[in-house]
């Protein structure tokens, strides 16, 4: 029980930059067409920003089934790699339909969190920290989709940003602690900053480019750090 209301605590801010970018997605979805509990439904059952947003598009566009597969395929395809990543850090008990729960419960923000805790990851602390976030997810897609023609445009837009302070409030704090840490931030900002601005890279997705930002960041520090394990 300790273990779980330590993930609830950590998925408390995650809660809170959700509600907003869902809040944005839930105008969005309503907009399209999507009905209210549609587009709830939808935040329920795939907690992924880019993808939705990605995917009400092809919705809207009349796309067909291969054309949302592949979008959907490509833009979070870096969730697998997190998935891996974190397997690595869970314990003995994560089995079975807990596997399955990690696969779905991991979002860019869940990832830092737990990776960054000290120790393994159990199954109490995982389902306690997707809990709120999920949660204010789905709620906050509800209220976007019921309530958000009401408000003004400039105060929707900016919602948006409160997702981007609060994954910057997650891992600072581990940067700081540890040079390792700080250097793979540094260098994936680098990587990320490259593939937006050289134009050879124009035609890659925003999914792609998150995953050669983190491919090419872990593989520069695991060269440089690798036999460094005992330094902090």
């Amino acid at each position: 029980m300790n273990e779980y209301k330590h993930g609830l605590r950590d998925g408390i801010p995650i809660a809170l930059g959700y509600f907003s970018v869902s809040f944005a997605f839930g105008i969005m979805a309503a907009e399209a067409g999507l009905e209210v509990w549609e587009a709830a439904l939808v935040s329920l059952m795939n907690v992924t920003s880019a993808g939705q947003f990605a995917g009400v598009t092809v919705m809207a566009a009349l796309g067909s089934y291969i054309e949302m597969a592949l979008t959907q395929l490509v833009i979070n395809l870096r969730y697998s790699l997190m998935a891996i990543s974190l397997s690595q850090k869970a314990d003995g008990k994560f089995r079975g339909i807990w596997r399955a729960l990690l696969g779905f419960g991991i979002t860019d923000e869940v990832f830092a969190a737990a990776a960054g805790k000290d120790g393994e990851v159990s199954r109490s602390y995982f389902a306690g920290i997707i809990s709120l976030p999920i949660i204010s997810w789905t709620a906050g897609t509800l209220c976007g989709a019921v309530l958000g023609n009401v408000m003004p445009e400039f105060i929707t837009n900016a919602l948006g940003v409160a997702l981007y302070g609060m994954f910057i409030a997650i891992v600072i704090p581990k940067a700081k602690e540890s040079r390792k840490i700080l250097a793979a931030v540094i260098m994936s900002a680098v990587i990320s900053l490259m593939v937006k601005y050289i134009p050879w890279f124009s035609g890659i997705s925003s999914g792609f480019a998150i995953i050669i930002c983190a491919v090419a960041a872990s593989a520069v520090c695991a060269l440089i750090f690798g036999g460094k394990e005992n330094e902090g």
